[in-house]
């Protein structure tokens, strides 16, 4: 018997590994079919997130359009998408110079992806733009700017492309957001209302657009990780604030999120939250406990007003 149960168990294993081999490349052969001649619009490519959303969607063999402010590094992203990919199985990206924060452009370029391909099946809302400091400290024109670039640039883009949709009665859009449009973090306040705004907005414009097959999809990482950049261990015995908000910023690789986006998109799913655990209970706890929640922040903001700055 004891025998027969050491034969049986790398067996079994080897069985397991198997089918999950099978499961993923399975999952990524239907991930290439669902965006194969799609034309997908990608907001800030040339981040990190966003250069890997290009890549997983080029080599899925979608029509990208390729957005960003800097046109040298959208032209290095175009030469590392060509370099890399079967010419018989891709296609050539659109490249694109837009600045979210200039409301002005966003229409005019618009219609210049909906005449280049008449339509335009998935958009992904990858754009953010990210400041910290005192809310007192932080200027109301610097506010404004963020907002721009946040709430008032992705929603403009839509509203330019949503008619089309409408009209097909297909599309799906994607907003990759962060936490901080569940739950509000010190110092961070310009930030975390642009990412309340826009959650809030594309919320009610999922149920909006249902009946027209148009599917509305948020991905919330905590943040995204720099390559090569590990979490330090946890300690349970310092205190709970500084336990709380170390897990809360270990965020996930951009490889990762625009994984993810890819299943998101294949899988129509309407509301994706990637963090470990104890971010996840964090916007539990905001919801279900919010006076224990703030009482945690504030014990935490006041701790670290009380600490000098090194250097």
């Amino acid at each position: 018997m004891g025998v027969t149960a050491v034969l049986i168990l790398p067996l079994l294993l080897l069985g397991i590994s198997g089918l999950l081999f099978i499961y993923q490349e399975v999952s990524r052969l239907w991930s290439k079919s669902a965006v194969q001649n799609k034309v997908v619009v990608i907001t800030d490519a040339i981040s990190g997130l966003g250069k890997e959303c290009a890549r997983v969607f080029h080599t899925g063999g979608a029509r990208l359009v390729l957005c960003g402010k800097n046109w040298e590094r959208l032209e290095n992203l175009y030469d590392a998408l060509v370099s890399v990919a079967d010419p018989s199985k891709t296609f050539t990206p659109k490249l694109v110079l837009l600045d979210l924060a200039d409301i002005g452009c966003v229409q005019d370029v618009a219609k210049e992806v909906l005449d280049c391909y008449g339509c335009v099946d998935i958009l992904i809302n990858n754009a953010s733009v990210k400041v910290k400091g005192p809310a007192d400290k932080i200027s109301l024109e610097l506010d404004k700017k963020i907002m721009d670039a946040n709430y008032f640039g992705p929603i403009t883009l839509t509203k330019a492309l949503l008619p089309n949709m409408i009209s097909r009665r297909t599309g799906q859009i994607v907003l990759v957001n962060n936490i901080q449009g569940k739950l509000g973090i010190p110092f961070r306040t310009a930030y975390a209302a642009s990412k309340h705004a826009v959650l809030g907005f594309f919320d009610c414009l999922r149920a909006e657009v249902e009946e027209y097959d148009v599917v509305v999809s948020t991905v919330s990482p905590t943040f995204i990780r720099p390559y090569r950049v590990h979490p330090s261990p946890g300690n349970w015995e310092a205190p709970i604030w500084k336990f709380f908000f170390r897990k809360l910023a270990y965020g996930v690789h951009a490889v990762d999120v625009a994984e993810e986006v890819m299943r998101t998109v294949r899988r129509k799913k309407q509301e994706v939250f990637m963090a470990n655990p104890i971010p996840k209970a964090a916007v539990y706890v905001r919801t279900f406990f919010p006076e224990f929640f703030f009482a945690v922040v504030a014990c935490g903001v006041k701790e670290k007003l009380h600490v000098p700055e090194e250097g």
